[in-house]
């Protein structure tokens, strides 16, 4: 009986945590249980990124009743918009640091004036892109690897994907200023609504109903801009006339030299091991393009499923980043790592799981969404190679964004660099073009690599020297 009353409790303990998470009615975790406060922060982190995840996943099974080529051409321009992401996550990270720290030192003026300046940069990178997108967009598919047929096909939906992507970069970027603030559940409901309303016109728009006609796959990218469109205006609006951690008035508008070149400096490593990765996975979609379009759709449903669980664990790091940031601006280093370690763990239990699944119920999963036997295999493979590296990853991810939480952008550049320029593209090519195993040698490389990459995070972290870096 008292075992039981015991187990009561603290279901209902969880669930009272649980709401307190949602609601975001706790802001202060630089004290405390450090348990609680990764808790508190990973909860709207998981939720934001589980939302990102569900969106990517019923995206791809609506757009693969498409076809092939439908497939294909989301598949070889959400590579190519890898590079948006590129900008936009690493300001976001940029923003994150600096505004955890200021808020770590109880100052939330200078954690409005962060940014703000933030958003300049990230505004220049989307009219960049906007105009190459806008104008190149079928020359963009065929230097991806796209037969003409899928060029032709899709190049529309990666005309108004490129040229709208304002609204992705804004999306990452002010998310990112919000979890700096620590107000984790802000972000999250931002994403919720943005891709609720992607999910439910998604579907409307590419088969039509009624008065709406179907527009096939540029209905996919209407919706995704559509969605998006309106999340950004609900992050403005908390930005501006909010009542939230930060909150940015006329006084922080004025472009300030100075603050936009501090956060340029932490974006440029940020943005730097994010290119990297991006230029790698590029690589990585260019050569599995080579060995036919059915390869590269069976890599594309893949990763969109390894998306919807690596998205949430992403959540549990940006919450590591977050408290490392918070806790250095406290004058607490040994807290912030702390925090850090116990989050890398938490997520190595959660990966592991989903590894155990996917080992299991690949070929189930990825009937879900094709029923074709060539895809299918491809997509097994892949997916199953991937997730063996799942345990170390676990730890990487987090101990990666750690650095990013305390500025230190440089040490997971350079991570990167020698673990997917120097090792996984090698490999990648030595695998499946040299040594004739096809695609799977490239499913085998970045399993390999990335498993590298986390040991080395790990033992660099141990070492500390990010506790010294000034922001």
């Amino acid at each position: 009986m008292h075992i039981l009353t015991k187990m009561l409790w603290r279901v209902v303990r969880f669930f009272q945590l649980f709401k307190i998470a949602v609601a975001g009615s706790e802001k202060e975790f630089t004290t405390g249980s450090i348990n609680r406060a990764i808790f508190l922060l990973s909860i709207p982190m998981i939720l934001e990124m589980a939302m990102e995840s569900l969106f990517a996943v019923v995206d791809i099974y609506f757009v693969s009743h498409l076809g092939v080529n439908a497939i294909t051409t989301v598949g070889l321009t959400e590579s190519v918009l890898t590079l948006v992401y590129t900008g936009a996550m690493g300001l976001s990270m940029a923003a994150t640091a600096m505004i955890a720290r200021r808020t770590g030192e109880k100052d939330p003026d200078g954690a409005a004036h962060a940014a703000m300046q933030s958003l300049y940069p990230g505004l220049v990178i989307s009219l960049v892109v906007s105009v190459v997108g806008i104008f190149f967009s079928r020359d963009i598919l065929l230097l991806m690897g796209a037969a003409k047929e899928v060029a032709d096909y899709g190049y529309v939906y990666t005309k108004i994907v490129l040229g709208g992507n304002v609204v992705v970069i804004l999306l990452f970027l002010i998310n990112g200023i919000f979890r700096g603030a620590g107000d984790a559940a802000l972000a999250m409901r931002t994403l919720w609504i943005a891709n609720g309303l992607n999910i439910i016109l998604c579907p409307l728009l590419i088969s039509g109903w009624g008065p709406v006609p179907a527009l096939g796959l540029k209905g996919a990218a209407i919706a995704t801009f559509i969605g998006r469109g309106i999340g950004v205006a609900y992050q403005l609006y908390h930005l501006v006339r909010g009542r939230d951690l930060i909150r940015i008035t006329r006084k922080h508008l004025a472009p300030v030299g100075r603050l936009i070149g501090a956060i340029l400096k932490i974006a440029m490593g940020a943005t730097a091991q994010m290119l990297i990765a991006s230029a790698s996975w590029i690589f990585l979609v260019r050569i599995i393009s080579h060995f036919g379009k059915d390869a590269v759709a069976g890599y594309t449903i893949a990763i969109r499923v390894i998306i919807f669980t690596i998205l949430p664990a992403w959540g549990m790091a940006n919450a590591a980043a977050a408290l490392v940031g918070q806790n250095l601006g406290a004058q607490q280093p040994e807290r912030a790592a702390t925090s850090a370690w116990r989050a890398a763990f938490f997520n190595m239990v959660f990966l592991g799981i989903v590894a155990i699944v996917f080992m299991v119920g690949a070929p189930a999963i990825i009937r879900f969404f094709t029923d074709d036997p060539i895809v299918i295999g491809y997509a097994v493979q892949c997916i199953r190679l991937m997730s063996g590296g799942y345990i170390f990853y676990a730890f990487g991810m987090v101990l990666t964004q750690s650095f990013n939480g305390a500025g230190d952008t440089r040490t997971p550049m350079l991570i990167n660099f020698f673990a997917m320029w120097m090792f996984q593209m090698p490999l990648a090519y030595t695998l499946s073009v040299w040594l004739k195993m096809g695609p799977v040698g490239v499913f085998w490389a970045i399993a390999i690599s990335e498993s590298a990459a986390a040991i080395a995070a790990i033992l660099l972290f141990r070492r500390g020297t990010w506790k010294q870096v000034k922001i």
